[in-house]
């Protein structure tokens, strides 16, 4: 099914074609432009990078006395799928998770099971952990060697590339906007829905629906942060072709998840 499969035909707020058969970039763009953001592109370039810089995989920033994480259900290293370092994020993404290092981690022991197991496509999985460490606590002197089985190729993000980016069709129908046919047809031509691949902000690419998870310690939803898409930076795919998202409560800056569904 594809994403804008998911429009849901509502008069509220529908666009309508001035001429018969005919829609214009003007019209879309008229009601899309309101719920346009800035999305970006990581670049990357495969090479070993220090320990506090952006990546995909590698070796991270660990706090002084710890070891590497490790998965709850089989003890084992879990792979760095991600660390972001604040100060190397463009400039206008307002450094959206805070001050230090967002690290995800996430167990991929196919022989355990863990993804299964722990139910990792859901957020909070004990297999994963997503964090913040803040420049100011005690890191260790020491670049401690991975120990993850089978590691991921690592991948340092050189810069990032912004792009604009618009919601996904059932975050469209919460904002209250609906498409006729045509102008459905139109906007996927033209490419007018969330971007796939991984990105920094922009809007969620979301699979089977809206899933922002909500948080556990508040109960509101959580803000997106990041997407890592399958097979994209890194070498891993989720479930069938899936597309997993970071996202952060607003309110309890510690409380970080990773979640995914896939079609």
């Amino acid at each position: 099914m594809g994403i804008f499969d998911f429009f849901t035909k509502k008069e509220k707020m529908t666009i309508t074609s001035t001429k018969t058969n005919t829609v214009t970039d003007e019209e879309i763009k008229k009601v899309l432009d309101p719920h346009k953001r800035k999305a970006w592109y990581p670049v990357v370039k495969e090479e070993k990078g220090g320990r506090d810089t952006s990546k995909f995989s590698g070796s991270p920033v660990l706090l002084d006395s710890e070891e590497w994480p490790c998965c709850g259900n089989c003890k084992e290293p879990m792979q760095l799928f991600t660390q972001l370092n604040s100060n190397e994020l463009p400039q206008d993404a307002n450094k959206p998770f805070g001050e230090g290092y967002l690290q995800v981690f996430y167990c991929t022991n196919s022989e355990k099971e863990c993804e299964i197991e722990t139910e990792a496509y859901f957020p909070f999985s004990k297999s994963t952990l997503v964090r913040v460490l803040g420049f100011d606590e005690a890191f260790s002197k020491i670049n401690k060697p991975s120990q993850v089985k089978e590691e991921l190729p690592e991948k340092v993000i050189t810069g990032w590339e912004p792009q604009n980016d618009y919601p996904s069709g059932e975050e469209l129908d919460e904002l209250g906007v609906s498409f006729t046919d045509e102008q459905f047809d139109y906007a996927y031509e033209k490419n007018y829905m969330s971007l796939s691949n991984d990105k920094l902000l922009g809007w969620p690419l979301w699979v089977q629906g809206v899933e922002y998870p909500d948080c556990p310690e508040c109960g509101e939803r959580m803000n997106y942060i990041f997407q890592i898409d399958s097979d994209d930076n890194l070498d891993y795919m989720f479930g069938d072709a899936g597309c997993s998202h970071i996202t952060q409560c607003k309110k309890h800056r510690d409380k970080l998840a990773i979640a995914w569904a896939c079609g």
